[in-house]
């Protein structure tokens, strides 16, 4: 199978949860359908949803496609209940099977339905321990691996178990569970992927509907409100009692990954109290404060550069334009090109307009480089449409090293910028200059303190000890039964 997003030179997206508890409303798969569709972006290998009646028993509708293929109007209404969780999701190569959709349901001393967002660095430990007490898995995700810490758990009330497991696990694990009567979500203490609570307020005299989700944007699809982020550590319960909190495991410092302000949610969403929208478009003004260039346009690599190109026009006073046309209607492909069309595979996504930068001096405005063969190819294609000089700017600083958090990135070496200057980069992908923005000008940008953010992909310093030699998927292939450790 050949999908677009081999034609990504960008990191992969990760995945996206949502739970809510909704007794009495009769759309409530509706909603979760809605939500996902909302996450889209953060997974487009599979999606599920897990429904629930109060008191009855688990139903779950899971398949490899994305939300619009996977469920159907008759699927939709077969999923009745008064609560829900679903689940979009991406993995690396090798783990996209069935299995591996989520949300994952197991029964054992308990009945729990999990969805989850993250990567477990000492998923190894943990699967050996449960393997010698004897406990079976179906699934080569280390998402079951925390399912069945759950389910198996001598605790009476689910909470105790999830306070118990969330202390045992280590690296980035947003999750959503939902058992026959409650949704409770959890993050990570260092809250290194994204989670927030929202509120769809009750209409003549009825409760307020809380719910959760990686990001703000699926709110909006369903008439909530956004309410705040999940703290890190922080356990949230959606109950008969409506909603309640606890923090059960407080960290040190705390570690939300800076990728999300630049790539990976949506612009439209609200991390760290603000519009990611807004925080792009300060990152262009702050890459043109960085290097201005004489140019006659600013064009984006659509989508992903879209704001910050809008930033760094309005700062340079120079006019932007839509130097690529992007097929907004192909999300995904099963038809491999024959070998004459595989050198023309990135205009499946993007082809330029000669009109627009022919003769022109062009600032190319994108988020990121990190293998650099798109970059490549967008060079060369804007040269061949007559472009007279083609200078990058980057929304973010070099990607030199790998996310062990659940990110799919390269590995260091395959990284352009693992080991080059930024001129041999510039050269490489034959750009006549290059700029990424600094790392200092990316926190000033999303208004943040480093000390609060991982920035590891660019610093190679990892918020967790030991997490090179101890996680992810590098070691996790090595064990017997190969855990796919990235979403």
């Amino acid at each position: 199978m050949a999908t677009l997003d081999d034609h990504r030179d960008g990191p992969r997206d990760e995945c996206g949860v949502f739970g809510i508890y909704a007794p009495g409303r009769e759309d409530l798969s509706r909603l979760a359908y809605f939500a996902l569709y909302a996450l889209q972006h953060r997974g487009q290998e599979s999606a599920g949803i897990a429904t629930a009646q109060l008191g009855g028993s688990v139903l779950a509708i899971r398949d490899q496609g994305l939300v619009s293929q996977v469920f159907n109007e008759h699927m939709l209404r077969s999923l009745v209940g008064d609560l829900a969780i679903g689940h979009v999701r991406y993995s690396t190569t090798g783990s996209s099977e069935w299995e591996n959709a989520q949300p994952i349901v197991r029964d054992d001393s308990r009945t729990i339905a999990l969805a989850h967002n993250g990567n477990l660095i000492n998923a190894v430990e943990l699967h050996t321990e449960m393997r010698e007490r004897g406990v079976p898995f179906r699934s080569t995700s280390d998402s079951e691996i925390i399912a069945a810490l759950l389910s198996t758990h001598p605790a009476d009330d689910v909470e105790d178990a999830v306070a118990d497991v969330l202390t045992r696990m280590r690296g980035a694990f947003s999750t959503v569970i939902m058992t026959e009567d409650r949704v409770i979500a959890f993050r990570d203490p260092q809250g290194l992927r994204p989670l927030a609570l929202g509120k769809i307020p009750g209409e003549h005299g009825a409760p307020d509907v809380y719910c959760v989700a990686s990001e703000s944007c699926a709110f909006d699809l369903i008439g909530a409100r956004y309410e705040r982020e999940v703290a890190p550590g922080e356990l949230i319960t959606l109950d008969a009692e409506g909603m309640r909190s606890r923090l059960v495991a407080p960290a040190q410092r705390h570690a939300f990954c800076v990728f999300e302000y630049i790539y990976f949610a949506r612009p439209d969403s609200i991390m760290g109290a603000q519009r990611l929208q807004v925080a792009r478009a300060r990152m262009g003004e702050i890459l043109w404060s960085e290097r201005p260039v004489e140019a006659d346009l600013v064009i984006p690599v659509p989508d992903s550069g879209n704001a910050a190109a809008r930033g760094l026009a309005r700062a340079a006073g120079l006019p932007q334009d839509d130097g690529f046309i992007k097929n907004r209607y192909v999300a995904r492909t099963f038809i491999q090109p024959g070998q004459a069309l595989r050198k023309h595979g990135l205009r499946l996504k993007f082809n330029p307009l000669p009109e627009v930068v022919g003769g022109k001096r062009l600032i190319v405005v994108d988020d990121s480089i990190v293998r650099g063969n798109t970059t490549r190819q967008i060079v060369q294609m804007l040269r061949d449409a007559g472009a007279a000089e083609v200078h990058l700017r980057i929304s973010s600083p070099p990607i030199k090293h790998p996310c062990f958090y659940g990110i799919d990135m390269s590995t260091r070496e395959e990284m352009i910028a693992h080991g080059r200057s930024v001129e041999e980069v510039a050269a490489e992908v034959g750009a006549d200059s290059l700029h990424y923005l600094s790392l200092e000008g990316v926190y000033k940008a999303v208004r943040g303190e480093r000390s609060a953010h991982c920035d590891a992909c660019f610093s190679g310093e990892y918020p967790l000890a030991g997490t090179e030699d101890s996680g992810g998927k590098f070691a996790l292939e090595r064990v017997e039964l190969p855990l796919a450790a990235r979403r």
